[in-house]
């Protein structure tokens, strides 16, 4: 099965930039389709309800301004992420703002739901959802989503504990449609092996953290750099849904991260907490490959890097795969 169309513009890195809650804003996704790469935002991060149309717009005219002075330039389109679960009340108005807008890539998360993909089809836009095994990932498929997002260990946020490896082979024994790979991908390298493990696209999100356009305060972006893998502590006590966050923001709240309570409530995955220390806002999500970002920079400066690691892996394993052809 060949992409979708918008699925098949040329892009600097084949990746599409993960929905962060807080972080993603009209800024960090007009500099990532300007760099070449998919970008994303959460309908949710839109706060009120009526800001959303005005960043559709603010991202529509920024990048059509950009290619219009770039008429060599790379410039990808753009993703809404759409949280699907009954705890957002603002569904049916977002997505009557993302249909009227004609968004061309709608990601749905934390439920599938035929109305929503009917909806983005009508307009002709397609969905993406996002899965954490192959189970959701059928259901997905079966209620009408045009591509998955294959979210394995390590991502940041909401994150599954199955290794990419299994997760993608089995969801390629039966779907050949658009797959993406989520878990740990913050370097080319990596962004190589979810395509030879089968992905059309990496999914990469904890990369752009520590960019000048994240929106994020200061201490966010220095802990990535300054963390390790070791420092990613996986929990459900925040939101009642497990997921990835840094050790350091866990601890700056007196909190020891190694023993951390129960959730002491049903799941809220957008606006949970811990008495007074809120999810996402306070305690910070992020996954386990920010070993590769070791310095502050723009979403540009992210982009040249990644690419550059990506094709010399591409040539490394030419080079191997050659020499061992020859054996």
């Amino acid at each position: 099965m060949s992409l979708p169309e918008i699925l098949q513009t040329p892009l600097t890195v084949p990746v599409v930039a993960s929905p962060m809650f807080i972080a993603s804003g009209p800024k960090l996704v007009a500099a990532q389709c300007q760099a070449g790469v998919i970008g994303s935002f959460p309908a949710l991060n839109a706060r009120p309800a009526s800001q959303l149309g005005d960043w559709l717009d603010e991202i529509t005219e920024s990048n059509a301004a950009y290619a219009a002075a770039n008429p060599d330039a790379v410039v990808a389109p753009f993703a809404v992420n759409q949280i699907v679960h009954r705890s957002n009340a603002r569904l049916d108005e977002d997505l009557a703002t993302i249909v009227e807008h004609k968004v061309p890539i709608v990601i749905t998360s934390l439920g599938a739901r035929p109305d929503v993909n009917e909806a983005v089809h009508s307009y002709g836009g397609i969905v993406l959802h996002d899965i954490i095994n192959n189970t959701f990932a059928h259901k997905a498929i079966e209620r009408g989503a045009d591509g998955l997002i294959a979210v394995a260990a390590g991502a940041g946020g909401h994150a599954g504990t199955l290794s990419p490896f299994p997760l993608i082979q089995e969801i390629r024994e039966w779907f050949d449609g658009p797959l993406l790979l989520s878990g740990a991908i913050a370097h080319g390298r990596s962004i190589l092996a979810a395509l030879a493990a089968g992905a059309d696209f990496a999914y990469v999100g904890s990369a752009f953290l520590a960019t000048d356009e994240a929106n994020v305060v200061e201490d966010y972006k220095n802990m990535v750099v300054d963390s390790r893998a070791d420092d990613i502590v996986y929990s459900s006590t925040f939101t009642g849904v497990h997921g990835n966050y840094l050790r350091g923001s866990i601890e700056a709240h007196g909190l020891d991260a190694d023993n951390l309570p129960k959730p002491t409530s049903g799941p809220d995955p957008l606006e949970g907490g811990l008495g007074d220390i809120k999810a996402w806002r306070d305690v910070w999500g992020c996954g386990q490959g920010i070993s590769s970002v070791a310095s502050r920079g723009t979403v540009a400066q992210t982009v040249d890097r990644l690419a550059a690691e990506f094709n010399d892996a591409r040539d490394a394993l030419d080079r191997r795969t050659g020499a061992a052809a020859l054996v």
